[in-house]
């Protein structure tokens, strides 16, 4: 069992990710997301996940800077994810687009890079520029986002570099066990983005029982769950207290009685939109 916070899972080309980061999503660019960057590498954390439509890169980086100096770490100890947005999909374009995130972020290279949705007629080009940025070194690692086994598929046909990552909605409501089947299959790492379900799960009932038994919160439990099922995980917070206790989940184990519990909650619900019918 991985017991601390910066333990790491191993993507098929060999590039180490850590198995619990930090989400940005929705968090304006200010003074709270420079602050919930720092505090987050000073209590622990080694991955931060943001992307081009979240408006946030710059504060992004300069969290990054002001907690690397004050945990006194270097800008390797830090993975970095940036996702490339639908309007700056295509060759040209994503090439383009990657440069004005390295700038925002201050940043000379990428752990990973991501395509953050299958835009149809667009995202096998897009895979093109993203497998030449990874060929030069500019980026560790690059994947995918919300792409359903159909898209996938399509882009493994013409790939010459395999997605290290698929990065999708998951939680205890949308388990996805026929995509995270099939990526396993290939070597795909699966990783959660709204791990819970954006607050909506933290009063379910079977969850809150579970909790008791353990003496977690409801999200760590969560979180473990996503952890023990080998699902890397990036749950969204600017509160020191909720960043810490986030963390506090390689303490303890779920039993696999627990683990088929809320395996049971799913429902298929999505809280974020759907990857075969989105429009932006």
């Amino acid at each position: 069992m991985n017991t601390h916070l910066q333990a790491t899972t191993t993507l098929h080309n060999g590039v180490e990710i850590p198995r619990l980061g930090l989400g940005v999503f929705k968090v304006e660019e200010g003074s709270e997301l420079v602050h919930a960057v720092k505090l987050a590498i000073e209590h622990g954390y080694r991955s931060i996940d943001t992307a081009v439509i979240y408006g946030n890169e710059a504060g992004v980086g300069q969290g990054i800077r002001e907690g690397i100096e004050a945990a006194g770490l270097s800008r390797e100890d830090i993975f970095v994810t940036s996702k490339v947005w639908n309007a700056d999909q295509g060759y040209e374009s994503t090439l383009a687009s990657f440069e004005e995130s390295l700038q925002r972020l201050g940043l000379a290279y990428l752990d990973l890079y991501l395509i953050h949705w299958p835009v149809a007629g667009k995202y096998k080009q897009t895979w093109r520029a993203l497998e030449k940025l990874y060929k030069e070194g500019r980026v560790r690692a690059i994947g995918v986002s919300n792409f359903q086994i159909s898209h996938l598929e399509d882009l493994l046909k013409d790939a010459e570099v395999k997605p290290m990552i698929n990065q999708v909605e998951y939680h205890p409501r949308l388990t996805q066990k026929e995509l995270k089947a099939y990526c396993d299959e290939q070597g795909i790492q699966f990783e959660a983005w709204s791990p819970l379900m954006q607050g909506q799960l933290l009063d379910n009932p079977t969850l809150q029982e579970i909790a008791t038994q353990y003496g977690k919160s409801i999200a760590q439990i969560i979180l473990r769950w996503d952890l023990q099922h080998g699902v890397v995980t990036i749950p969204k917070s600017t509160k020191e207290h909720r960043i810490v206790e986030n963390a506090d989940v390689f303490g303890f184990e779920l039993t696999s009685e627990d683990m088929d519990k809320i395996d049971g909650l799913n429902q298929d619900q999505r809280v974020g939109p759907d990857p075969d019918n989105f429009d932006f």
